[in-house]
């Protein structure tokens, strides 16, 4: 049976455990996600996608060159008693054509494509930061969690331990006809219910390391070794500073403005079909054509070649076609006006939010601090309770009241560190210094 000095170390000195495989970090589960995590993928791809868009094929800047080979067989069997009858023929035909459609003039159009694939572009790059952004966040709140999880379930199996030996103190002063029934009973119903809360905070910590592998994109059953320790660093910007930066370097602002910019350039697109068109075509073809049968006269008439080449300047100007090319363009300006009030509301959202999450970070560490004079008060008070109990000038119920405290800011600072640190990443993910490659 332990003492006072083994209640003493239980409570002082923090449970250590050999680790199975070796901890993960917060930056090792950052380096896997990107690497595995399905959404990173399938938005880099969406990215790349629009990326490939940016060529000027696809703006229409260069030619379009087509290549066509053509045979064709053609039989014949006349039988109609006339002497003008031919009788049988076979026609062999080979054809081959290129033919050359470049767009000299369209009105401006194809640079306004140009530009507005670029912005589709560089939208969706930060589109795709923006969701990688998130699930980063996502897997470093995670990792967190489950840091946190660790942390108290170290609480609770300081708790029952602590519980268990006080048990055990109880049922030896019993035994001995120092100590009451009631006293042993209680003993024995707080130790049952650290132990119910510590299977209780077993199966959470399960549940937070299943969650963080499936966000890496792991097995769930993987095991997840993390240090129990959650590091705050120092937040060294003014909320000026702050809101300037996330103005200039938010995913979805950024985004916003080039889906903007797109929708400037679909204008111009849309006003180009107010120009004429100009286009120079141009072709080359070759022909061969053979004749087979009876009483087709000589070799010299049987076959024939031809070679054709053509070449021409196409100007088309529309002249009427129900007003679709102004209702595109006014459904175009409407567009780009929708775009701009997307950007300005999401300026205002962001700086809100900037407001809020840099209020909860700094009320969130004033509560931190406050929690580990909680602590440090809770300590020195269990410890003062433990040597009175050892005593006998302190009942088993005030010993108890003292656990219960000692162990509820234990928790109740746990929380407050992850609370910070999950305010101060929210603030990062605002102000774009969530690292994504």
């Amino acid at each position: 049976m332990l003492g006072t000095v083994g209640i003493a170390l239980i409570i002082l000195l923090p449970n250590t455990y050999a680790a199975a495989a070796e901890e993960l970090t917060v930056e090792d589960a950052i380096a896997i996600g990107l690497k595995n995590n399905y959404s990173i993928r399938i938005a880099r791809t969406t990215a790349e996608i629009a990326r490939n868009n940016t060529g000027k094929g696809t703006a229409n800047f260069l030619p379009k060159l087509d290549a066509g080979e053509t045979f064709r067989y053609d039989a014949k069997n006349e039988s109609t008693g006339s002497p003008l009858s031919f009788g049988n023929a076979d026609t062999r035909q080979w054809s081959s054509d290129i033919t050359l459609n470049w767009t000299l003039f369209d009105g401006f159009r194809m640079f306004a494509d140009k530009r507005r694939y670029d912005e589709l572009a560089r939208a969706g790059f930060f589109d795709a930061k923006n969701t990688i952004e998130a699930t980063v966040v996502a897997i470093m709140r995670s990792f967190f969690n489950l840091v946190q999880q660790e942390q108290l379930l170290d609480v609770s199996r300081e708790t029952r331990d602590i519980s268990r030996i006080r048990l055990e103190r109880e049922q030896a002063r019993h035994d001995l006809g120092g100590a009451s029934s009631a006293d042993l009973l209680n003993a024995r119903v707080n130790f049952n219910k650290d132990q119910s809360a510590l299977l209780d905070q077993e199966l959470a910590v399960t549940i937070a390391a299943k969650n963080l592998n499936i966000l890496l994109a792991r097995d769930p059953l993987t095991p997840c070794p993390v240090r129990k320790e959650i590091a705050i660093p120092n937040l060294d910007r003014s909320f000026e500073e702050l809101l300037a930066l996330a103005r200039e370097n938010n995913s979805e602002i950024q985004a916003a403005r080039h889906n903007l910019n797109a929708a400037q350039e679909a204008v111009r697109i849309a006003k180009s079909t107010f120009w004429p068109r100009l286009a120079l075509t141009s072709s080359y073809g070759y022909n061969d054509r053979a004749l087979f049968g009876d009483d087709v006269g000589p070799v010299a008439d049987r076959n024939s070649h031809s070679i054709t080449a053509a070449a021409g300047v196409v100007m088309s100007f529309n002249l009427f076609n129900g007003n679709i090319d102004r209702i595109n363009l006014q459904n175009a300006r409407l567009e780009a006006h929708s775009r701009e009030l997307a950007l300005r509301d999401a300026e205002n959202r962001i700086a809100g939010l900037v407001q809020e999450k840099y209020t909860t970070f700094l009320k969130r560490m004033e509560k931190l601090r406050l929690e580990e004079q909680n602590l440090d008060t809770a300590r020195t008070n269990l410890e003062r309770q433990q040597e009175r109990y050892a005593t006998g000038a302190s009942n088993s119920l005030d010993f108890r009241d003292a656990q219960v405290n000692y162990s509820q800011a234990q928790v109740r600072l746990i929380v407050a560190r992850y609370d910070a640190r999950i305010a101060l990443l929210e603030v990062e993910q605002l102000i774009g210094r969530i690292a994504v490659e």
